[in-house]
């Protein structure tokens, strides 16, 4: 039996990439956990079924803690390079940072299954930048460090033997990144839990983490405009305090809330609204699971998870540009089209990408490259 290692960023919270260390687990119970750190709750650790996590020197270094550990991004590649796992025949990194960063032998398989190039660093770095109220002197200092983690992260990217994307859109990411092919793979939705309701109900939905990229301030600005339209808004983080400044009475703010309740919500409401640019985008094939239709803009992982109006089946409608003047146009359009919306076909799209259809991919993946990856080493020998 091949020894698997199984490298993950962090484990602060069970999130999408938590997910899937959630499914590898499932796939490779024998796997062992490396991360840079674990500040996971003891009552949240169901999901690494009982498993110690092998972590790196920066879970003891002075002053970190899960509040504030982006903090010590400078150290992080340092920190993955010294984690060891020299003792297993098979490496699977799981990355949207530094991950696949891991330093493997040549008679050692690397899977690298990248979420995302880091969005800070790259093709984002000035959206995080502008909202972070850094003063001048910061904002030099903060421009210098992705410069040099921009360098780090493409020999990063040339360390695993086969790159996975968990898009089409990542692939082409990674491809103009890190001039390198990468395969689809898409991530592991859980189907099984968030499944239809009984009776759809007239408000919208909006749920996310409040983060600058996914802009709520455009959904914001959008239904304020139609006041005859009610929206609910479940999630929390930093934009939290400044997008609740907008005080509409057909808006209502339901911050954080646990999953049975965003699923309930996510099985009555009439459609799920996402305005953002994503990777990937879990939360919309959930409400698509649930049942619900989903409103959203028209570029990144949506539109390989949505199937837009004037197509067979459809579970969507996508807006572009990225305004509120075309977010209210799509709502419009939703409500003139609602019958061409079945929970049916969104059921049917969302089980597309089950959590039974990534642990059975998963493990065929693996064998194939394993596979592979021996003849090439006899080959190699042979020669």
């Amino acid at each position: 039996m091949k020894k698997i290692a199984i490298v993950h960023e962090w484990f602060v919270t069970y999130a999408g990439s938590e997910k899937v260390v959630e499914q590898l687990l499932h796939v490779f119970p024998h796997a062992e956990l490396f991360a840079l750190f674990d500040f996971m709750p003891e009552n949240e650790r169901g999901f690494l079924q009982g498993k110690p996590v092998h972590t790196s020197f920066l879970q003891n270094f002075p002053f970190i803690n899960k509040n504030n550990y982006r903090l010590f991004l400078p150290l992080m590649p340092l920190a993955v390079e010294q984690l060891d796992v020299s003792a297993y025949d098979l490496v699977i990194s799981n990355c949207h940072a530094v991950s696949k960063g891991v330093i493997t032998g040549p008679d050692q398989l690397h899977i690298g299954y990248i979420h995302s190039p880091m969005r800070y660093a790259w093709d984002m770095q000035n959206t995080y930048l502008n909202n972070s109220g850094f003063g001048m002197l910061k904002d030099i200092a903060a421009r210098t460090l992705l410069h040099y983690v921009r360098n780090w992260d493409v020999i990063a990217a040339n360390r695993p033997d086969v790159l996975l994307g968990n898009s089409r859109f990542i692939k082409r990411r990674m491809e103009k990144i890190y001039r390198r092919s990468a395969r689809v793979f898409y991530p592991p939705v859980d189907t099984d839990k968030f499944i239809p309701g009984t009776q759809r109900e007239d408000f919208y939905l909006a749920a996310s983490r409040l983060v600058p990229y996914k802009r709520f301030d455009l959904i914001l600005q959008a239904f304020e405009s139609m006041p005859d339209k009610k929206l609910i808004i479940i999630g929390d983080g930093p934009e939290s305090p400044l997008l609740k400044k907008v005080k509409v009475p057909s808006i209502q703010w339901l911050g954080y809330q646990p999953d049975d309740v965003l699923r309930d919500h996510m099985q009555r409401c009439k459609a799920f609204v996402f305005a953002a640019k994503e990777d990937f985008g879990i939360m919309p094939i959930e409400a698509q699971a649930c049942g619900a239709p989903v409103i959203a803009f028209g570029e990144g992982g949506l539109t390989e998870t949505v199937i837009p109006l004037g197509e067979d089946s459809p579970t969507g409608i996508f807006f572009r540009p990225q305004t509120a003047e075309a977010l209210q146009e799509a709502v419009h359009t939703f409500e003139s089209n609602a019958d061409k919306f079945t929970v049916e076909n969104c059921r049917k799209n969302a089980e597309r990408f089950s959590n039974a259809r990534f642990r059975r991919e998963a493990e065929e993946l693996v064998e194939e490259e394993w596979s592979k990856f021996q003849k090439s080493i006899t080959s190699t020998g042979n020669s």
